[in-house]
């Protein structure tokens, strides 16, 4: 029989086991149940980089400094896959400098020849995020905290309480089938992933459409984007796709041309309404769901994971 644990937590994205992390580094001995493993979560082809503006919301805004500091401090930690990157941020949608951009961590006006045809463009620094690595990382801290990671479907609530004093669900798109959470929505998203040319740079376009144009450099790699598919599931590249990605980000940067291609990632972002962090009794167990991010997991993931402790130890 397995041993009862302080907490279990299922899923192994980045909102699972950074949750776990937090947890198990609090003293409470903590299990993580996913059905695959953390380099094939949707987390893992995350683009992943933290960047304003501030949600409007109260409390992920909370979550949103909370998670920028963690990365600000993970950054000197030589294996966690995180560096503060100075880049373009671009959008098409409006004209001039947002009130926001002006907030931003190492805010610069773009000259005129800097905007490669957006309307908006500003420099500014961020974390940025090598996922696989990153999802590494956590794992690795996870287990030295004496945490446990096991690849497990959970069939039911039911079978998880019995099994933990707690339970944090951090299923994304999964809770549509545990919980019966028919808000949840896929957003389909498709990057290229070339050999780094050389480029220490990044370029990260917030336009609200279903294609944009952006590059993220991590080291020895290049991620582009991208698409941004509400409603649309399936995780099978699209040819025609990857050539417009591709067009667009050597139309801005012609370094890219040529760059070997490493892989094609399809991911589906696990989006709601708004996020459901909040817990319930389920069989006479205490759960905390903590899921429905969208595009958002990476820059609140160390907040919503002090939340989810709090709640735990409420």
């Amino acid at each position: 029989m397995t041993q009862r644990s302080d907490v279990l937590v299922i899923g192994a994205g980045v909102m699972g086991l950074t949750a776990a992390v937090r947890l198990a580094e609090s003293g409470l001995s903590v299990r993580v149940r996913t059905a695959e493993p953390p380099a094939e979560t949707t987390s893992a082809v995350a683009g992943a980089i933290v960047v304003g503006p501030v949600p409007a919301d109260p409390l992920e805004a909370q979550w949103f400094q909370e998670t920028r500091s963690a990365f600000a401090n993970l950054t000197s930690v030589p294996d966690a896959g995180v560096r503060v990157q100075r880049g373009r941020i671009a959008s098409r949608d409006g004209d001039g400098t947002p009130e926001w951009a002006t907030e931003a961590p190492g805010y610069e006006p773009c000259a005129p020849e800097e905007y490669a045809g957006f309307p908006v463009a500003f420099w500014a620094t961020a974390p940025v995020i090598d996922m696989p690595r990153y999802l590494e990382y956590l794992s690795g801290r996870l287990i030295a905290a004496g945490g446990e990671l096991e690849v497990k479907s959970v069939g039911s609530l039911e079978e998880a309480v019995a099994e933990a004093g707690h339970v944090v669900n951090c299923t994304g798109l999964g809770a549509r089938e545990l919980v019966g959470d028919q808000e949840m929505r896929p957003v389909r998203g498709q990057h290229v992933v070339v050999e780094n040319p050389g480029l220490d740079e990044f370029l990260y376009d917030r336009t609200a459409g279903a294609t944009l144009t952006s590059y993220l450099p991590h080291s020895h790699r290049l991620v582009l984007g991208g698409t941004v598919e509400r409603g649309v599931g399936g995780l099978d590249p699209d040819p025609a796709v990857t050539e417009a990605i591709l067009a667009r980000c050597i139309a801005i940067e012609p370094r890219i041309e040529g760059a070997r291609i490493l892989s094609v990632d399809v991911g589906l972002r696990p989006a709601r309404p708004r996020v459901r962090l909040a817990e319930e009794q389920v069989g006479g167990g205490h759960v905390v769901h903590n899921y429905g991010h969208g595009g958002q997991g990476v820059s609140l993931s160390w907040g919503c994971a002090h939340e989810v402790e709090r709640l735990v130890r409420a």
